[in-house]
């Protein structure tokens, strides 16, 4: 999906941004680094598109940080991406705040050390009043798990059966009060979707690069948006011009 196109802001921007942070590893490895310098490397770019998002008006920004299948990867890339959420915390949240980021994690924290816990929910804390961007942090997430634990509080809610709805059940997923995303993007050139945001992302527009995420910058996320812009969201319905066709079919 990648084109020369001039990289000018198109007038139709997305409200809500996902994003599927892929290809650290890749990128480390042809430089023949270790993984997880690829990984540090994909932060760093984080605060980069972070900056892109509020220059162009996005108002609702999720990463895809780390997945509940993550934790099947070896024990030192799991440890060192713990390390690296915690140093990112420590280093970033001051300029997050001060750019008027609110930080929001959605997944689940129980599996995290009780210090790095604390850390995140101080951080949710301290940005809760901020409304320039809304950052959702998908850490320790998955979509199927997500929905899980959303039946499973609906059912010790009481909420009998025929008062299940799709706006009861969104309000029970760990998105609680976000809209659902327009666009979800993945780097690398992987083209699946890997369990990110299953209900939200129903009638998303996707957005696939072959650029590895540490090279994802400002100009590559206006090429994403520029892209966006030419697509016609029909949400299940056909065109108005196919409409018009088929009214003066008949």
């Amino acid at each position: 999906m990648e084109n020369n196109a001039k990289t000018e802001l198109p007038e139709k921007i997305p409200t809500h941004i996902a994003i599927i942070m892929d290809g650290n590893g890749r990128w480390a490895l042809s430089r023949g680094l270790p993984r997880l310098a690829g990984h540090r490397a994909g932060t760093e770019n984080l605060r980069r598109v972070i900056e892109a998002c509020i220059e162009f008006g996005i108002r609702y920004l999720t990463i895809y940080a780390f997945s509940t299948e993550n934790w099947g990867r070896p024990e030192e890339e799991v440890q060192g991406l713990m390390q690296i959420l915690e140093d990112v915390i420590n280093r970033e949240l001051q300029e997050l705040h001060d750019q008027g980021v609110q930080l929001h994690h959605i997944g689940r924290l129980d599996r995290l050390s009780p210090a790095l816990r604390e850390k995140v929910l101080h951080a949710i804390e301290y940005t809760k009043n901020n409304d320039r961007l809304i950052l959702n942090v998908a850490f320790n997430y998955g979509g199927r798990d997500e929905i899980v634990c959303a039946i499973q509080r609906i059912i010790r809610d009481g909420i009998p059966a025929e008062a299940v709805t799709d706006e009861l059940v969104s309000g029970y997923l760990f998105t609680a009060g976000v809209p659902d995303p327009d666009l979800i993007i993945r780097t690398s050139g992987e083209l699946r979707g890997s369990n990110f945001l299953i209900w939200q992302g129903a009638y998303c527009e996707w957005y696939f690069t072959p650029t590895y995420w540490p090279d994802f910058d400002r100009e590559q996320l206006l090429l994403a948006l520029q892209e966006f812009s030419h697509r016609e969201r029909r949400y299940g319905r056909i065109s108005p011009v196919e409409d018009n066709i088929a009214q003066h079919a008949r």
